[in-house]
């Protein structure tokens, strides 16, 4: 497996090439790579895994993130994702998915812990009775994919990823869980570990092309003198 692309590697790109920038890729890219950055210095996979989370969000989120577990937030990924994957020309990313994290993948696909109807049910939903069912259903449909492994699944695959650790992004973000807690120890080392690879890649693959349009943030930097003018 190639080394993982640090902080200080990104940010030597990013210098270099920033001036060819559009100010909607500079500003996306400025923000990941200084979450990115913070994530290194954690020494906890909780707080790693928050960090590099920020910087996902830096990354891609538009209004849409913030429908939580909204249809369009998932075709926000979706989106995303087709782009990374066809613009990532070395194929790391299908080799992130494929081989190098194919364990941790997969006991995160069979892990109920990290799946949405589960707490559901959990917290008395109805409608959720039968998500052994649905949990099986996406546990195929993985499995599935696996056995061709063709662009169009690595990008499938990335978004069953992606609803996993989203899960677990919530369970630590709205307090759902203890610091550190042994409870859920093996999903969180395998979330932080999936994503410290794969968000530094993004952020390569978007600044690699920057005649890609990657969308406008939700939250552009905006003066205070221009915020009190209505402009």
């Amino acid at each position: 497996m190639s080394p993982s692309l640090t902080y200080a590697i990104l940010k030597e790109k990013q210098r270099q090439i920033r001036d060819g920038f559009p100010e909607n890729l500079g500003l996306r890219v400025q923000r990941a790579i200084s979450w990115i950055g913070r994530a290194e210095q954690a020494d906890d996979d909780d707080g790693k895994f928050i960090f590099l989370w920020i910087a996902f969000n830096a990354a891609y989120a538009d209004e849409r993130e913030f429908q939580a577990e909204s249809p369009m937030e998932r075709e926000s990924f979706k989106s995303f994702f087709h782009k990374l994957v066809t613009l990532d020309e070395d194929q790391r990313i299908y080799n992130a998915i494929w081989e190098n994290f194919s364990g941790p993948v997969r006991l995160l696909m069979n892990n109920e812990f990290v799946f949405g109807p589960f707490w559901k049910h959990q917290n008395g939903e109805e409608g959720y009775e039968d998500w052994k069912d649905w949990f099986q259903r996406k546990l195929r449909d993985f499995n599935r994919i696996a056995l061709r492994q063709t662009d169009n699944d690595t990008r499938e695959a990335l978004s069953l990823v992606f609803d996993r650790l989203y899960v677990l992004r919530n369970q630590l973000v709205h307090g759902g869980a203890t610091w550190n807690s042994q409870v859920n120890r093996n999903q969180v080392h395998d979330g932080t570990a999936i994503l410290a690879f794969l968000i530094p890649v993004f952020v390569d693959v978007m600044m690699s092309h920057p005649d890609v349009n990657w969308g406008k943030p939700f939250y552009p930097v905006v003066s205070r003198d221009s915020a009190l003018s209505g402009a």
